[in-house]
């Protein structure tokens, strides 16, 4: 480390014997060195591009439902949960799927977590109060609820290799006593408007993972936060931009960077490393979802002369989620379930859906195309 170079917080010994890292409050010095301004500059234009594409979009609202879904699997992969997007959106068409039913109410939990926020926050601002309801709904239920959810931490928690202890923990974060003025100091900086809002943001995810405030949880609801961030500075007025799959593709540089945050008070290369998460992310997520809406559209025009109306309602269906079940499609048109196949098998004629499984009933039907574009991986170069 740099002589000159400030580390952004500071080490206590604590009466058991260990030492923890108390962060300092936000925001930190930092250099604004070219690299930093480039990146800035990459992330603001594409983020922007994003907020206007997606505001030109026919029906962006529909595409909200399953980005959001991707980024529950994506962001609860990184915790070691295995559930696939296609798992738990055939799950919620109804369909029977293998996965371990813990891994998915784990993603289904995130996906609440999330809708919760971003509805909360037409009447709470960007919070503590808020945090902890994110938290609550994140680990109801779940392995993991044990530890109070909805509840900040009143125990010593650390991080580190599995079966280490306090005494070898690769990061000890402050000890309870200290907790609250760290969080208080967080909450204060979620309301400061004086620096750049992505900046921001990338400041905050970190100082939230530096304070880890909760016993179990930390990293999801970090990440929950930088999207319901976003949300709220009116940055994306579709929230359609999730930076979980960028964090997953290139995780040993996510968990690296924070490191030297905290050992060298390397700021630099973790905000340029963040806003090039948002840059690339951003022409990723309006790459899937013009994709998505032309594909939609050229089937919208495939079943226009077809003189019921259901086919057309399950396309728009299908943008909420590639699945679907004849009782699951019956339900949601109100109609009978033979009026459901019927419309169903028209659009298997068109090639639009395709029968998946072998259930003999309530056949499960699948648009590969859409689920195939949701399910690339993440864009981790300039488009």
């Amino acid at each position: 480390m740099d002589k000159n170079t400030k580390l952004p917080g500071r080490k206590i010994r604590c009466p058991e014997n260990y030492t923890a890292f108390i962060p300092d409050p936000l925001p930190p010095k930092f250099t604004w060195n070219p690299e930093l301004v480039r990146a800035l500059s990459d992330a603001d234009r594409t983020i922007g591009r994003l907020a206007g594409e997606g505001e030109k979009l026919p029906n962006p609202h529909l595409l909200i439902r399953p980005f959001i879904r991707r980024e529950a699997v994506l962001s609860s992969r990184i915790e070691g949960t295995q559930a696939t997007l296609g798992e738990l959106l055939a799950t919620e068409a109804g369909a029977a799927v293998e996965r371990s039913p813990d891994d998915l109410k784990e993603v289904a939990n995130y996906v609440v977590a999330l809708e919760h926020g971003i509805k909360r926050l037409k009447t709470l601002p960007l919070s503590l109060r808020l945090i902890c309801e994110l938290h609550k709904r994140l680990l109801t239920g779940v392995w993991g609820g044990h530890a109070t959810p909805g509840e900040f931490r009143r125990a010593q928690n650390w991080i580190g290799q599995a079966g280490c202890t306090l005494a070898n923990a690769s990061y000890v974060p402050p000890p309870p006593s200290e907790l609250m003025t760290c969080l208080g100091a967080f909450e204060k900086f979620m309301h400061d408007r004086s620096l750049p809002p992505l900046i921001q943001i990338a400041l905050l995810h970190y100082q939230f993972e530096s304070i880890h405030p909760f016993l179990d949880g930390n990293g999801r609801v970090g990440r929950l936060l930088i999207t319901l961030f976003l949300v709220e500075r009116k940055i994306l007025p579709t929230p359609l931009l999730y930076l979980s799959a960028f964090f997953e593709a290139t995780r040993r540089d996510y968990y690296d960077l924070l490191s030297g945050v905290s050992e060298r008070g390397e700021w630099e290369p973790w905000l340029a490393y963040f806003l090039n998460g948002v840059a690339r992310q951003s022409e990723d997520a309006l790459s899937r979802a013009e994709r998505i809406n032309q594909k939609l559209g050229l089937w919208r025009k495939d079943v226009a002369g077809v003189s019921s109306k259901a086919p057309l309602f399950l396309i728009d269906m299908l943008a909420g989620n590639p699945y679907l079940t004849v009782n699951k499609a019956a339900k949601q048109l109100n109609v009978a379930f033979t009026t459901a196949q019927r419309a169903i098998d028209k659009l298997e004629k068109l090639s639009i859906v395709t029968k998946v499984g072998s259930a003999k009933r309530d056949r499960v039907y699948c648009a590969k195309v859409i689920l195939s574009i949701l399910e690339e991986p993440a864009r981790l170069v300039p488009k």
